[in-house]
């Protein structure tokens, strides 16, 4: 009987202690947890930054546990490359995605939105016209066409959409009756979309949204993007990059125009650091990839100062450059890239090709229209007429003597430079190619009081 006195005691304490422990694992289980909302939003041209801020939020999103992810979205459209990236990333986050459409999905727009489980639209929305264009507003060839198609009807039909459908969007030829059969591109109002099974509902805000869906105790918690991801966001604009690259050439073509180290040099190293940076940062850029690309500016540097005339180490560099440049903005692995897809190296190579052409072609332009002015201590571009009435005709009659006369190359000339005639010093421009130091040159003419030379 004392037994079962003491066990009886026993049992009493611990049920006691488990009733009164503060905020029990029994009440804590049966408390409704607040339903966890991450929004973002993309407001801008689809493009390298509009996918480095989709991986960002899902990022965020996957690590604090959130149960629903909605992406508040506005476009007119834009890279398709970027666009099928934060596609894909939608179609594989493990937890449900809704987009808000406020106004417009359109081209890359609409694929992204197709990729979301859930579609709700504001009053007086739209949704399609997903054909590819180039810059400016033209339809693409047809192999571009095939890709989008493609896309929108395998994203269409992984979310349990009409694939014939998203396929309209992008192709005017395509036929379904009763809602594509005009030999027009296809786009949905918000009641249009609705009625064909793209859109869940019709909602005026991310609550009513949230609302609609019977959720009534619910966080959001939004996506705030810091000081450096801006400025990251900005540098990795593909204009901002654009520009990057054309001062980097460009730069560097003004600094082997004129001696010593000055502002074309800087100016060139400045964006090269604000051109790698950020793509280091993201982890596109590894260290070969810029290793790579100074081994190109050293081979450069070497086959104008040091080799004569332009041959193997020219023109190796040049393709490192390009090369470093290349690889610098795209997720490669070492020459491999994900899925062995070559589509965005394809475009990389012609976006740097396509800059740096450019880039060459204005310094090309503007040295023919400059002569040496000094600013900071460094030789910059400014075109001077010097006439007659304004004093310089003994001057100008020196610069005419000296037509056919030979003469010494006193510096290399890339083309401008100093030569030596009769044991005086001339400012000088080479007609054709570059001229080499100590070389002999011939005058063939002058122009803004520089005598214009020759190799003999």
């Amino acid at each position: 009987m004392n037994f079962i006195n003491k066990t009886s005691f026993l049992l009493l304490m611990a049920f006691s202690l488990f009733v009164a422990m503060p905020g029990n694992l029994l009440a804590q289980d049966s408390l409704p947890k607040k339903t966890r909302i991450y929004v973002f939003e993309i407001f801008d041209e689809i493009a390298a930054p509009t996918w480095r801020i989709t991986q960002k939020a899902l990022q965020e999103a996957r690590e604090m546990d959130a149960d629903i992810v909605i992406l508040h979205l506005n476009t007119y459209g834009g890279a398709v490359d970027a666009a099928d990236s934060i596609r894909t990333a939608i179609l594989n986050f493990p937890k449900p995605v809704w987009v808000f459409v406020d106004n417009n999905a359109a081209s890359a727009g609409a694929l992204i939105s197709i990729a979301c489980d859930s579609i709700y639209m504001r009053k007086g929305a739209n949704i399609g016209a997903a054909t590819v264009v180039n810059q400016n507003a033209e339809a693409m060839p047809d192999k571009y066409q095939s890709y989008m198609r493609s896309m929108m009807r395998s994203t269409a039909e992984a979310q349990g959409r009409d694939p014939m459908i998203a396929q309209c969007m992008v192709d005017p030829d395509m036929y379904v009756e009763g809602i594509s059969d005009s030999g027009k591109v296809l786009t949905f109002t918000t009641s249009e979309a609705i009625e064909n099974g793209f859109c869940e509902g019709q909602a005026e805000s991310i609550e009513e949204v949230i609302a609609l869906n019977g959720i009534t105790d619910f966080e959001i918690i939004k996506l705030e993007l810091s000081t450096l991801d801006r400025i990251i966001n900005f540098l990795i604009n593909p204009f901002v990059s654009g520009l990057l690259v054309m001062l980097i050439i460009g730069g560097i073509y003004f600094e082997l125009q004129t001696p010593g180290i000055g502002f074309p040099l800087a100016a060139a190293v400045v964006a090269a650091l604000l051109f790698f940076a950020p793509h280091y940062i993201e982890g596109l850029t590894e260290h070969w990839e810029i290793l790579v690309f100074l081994a190109g500016i050293v081979l450069l540097v070497l086959e104008i100062f040091v080799i004569p005339g332009f041959g193997v180490a020219g023109i190796t560099g040049i393709i490192l450059i390009i090369t470093g440049l290349t690889l610098a903005v795209v997720a490669n692995s070492g020459l491999s890239m994900p899925d062995s897809d070559y589509g965005p190296l394809a475009k990389s190579f012609a976006f740097v090709s396509f800059s740096m052409l450019l880039a060459l072609v204005l310094s090309f332009y503007i040295s023919s229209k400059l002569s040496r002015v000094s600013i900071f201590g460094q030789s910059m571009a400014l075109q001077d007429e010097f006439n007659s009435s304004d004093g310089y005709i003994a001057s100008e009659q020196t610069y005419h003597d000296l037509i056919g006369k030979t003469g010494i190359a006193y510096t290399v000339l890339r083309p401008a430079g100093k030569i030596v005639v009769d044991d005086e010093q001339y400012d000088a421009t080479a007609q054709m190619g570059f001229i080499d130091k100590n070389e002999q040159v011939k005058v063939v003419g002058y122009e803004n009081m520089q005598l214009i030379v020759r190799k003999v």
